[in-house]
């Protein structure tokens, strides 16, 4: 489903889930870290993304499961927050 201005209704997502976040930064081992301190206590995956055509950026993808739409959003918070990531997906 993809939401947009055609599509008021959110999809119906079942707790507990495998969830997954893309990270975009500009170092992959600051990225890295980034993701074993957000992911601190949780069983996690992650794998390296591309970088962008110039070099400037690099992205990451990590997953891991989720019980509530409130951790969903936190370790999503988390990730926005950290100062090696420059955006999350």
């Amino acid at each position: 489903m993809i939401l947009d201005d055609n599509c008021q209704t959110k999809p119906d997502i079942v707790y507990p889930c495998q969830w997954g976040y893309k990270i975009i930064g500009r170092d992959k081992a600051e990225l890295e870290q980034a993701i074993i301190e957000v992911m601190e206590g949780r069983a996690y995956t992650f794998k390296d993304g591309n970088h962008s055509s110039k070099g400037k950026f690099v992205s990451m993808s990590s997953r891991c499961e989720v019980a509530s739409e409130e951790e969903r959003n936190a370790i999503f918070k988390a990730f926005s927050d950290h100062t090696s990531v420059k955006m999350v997906i």
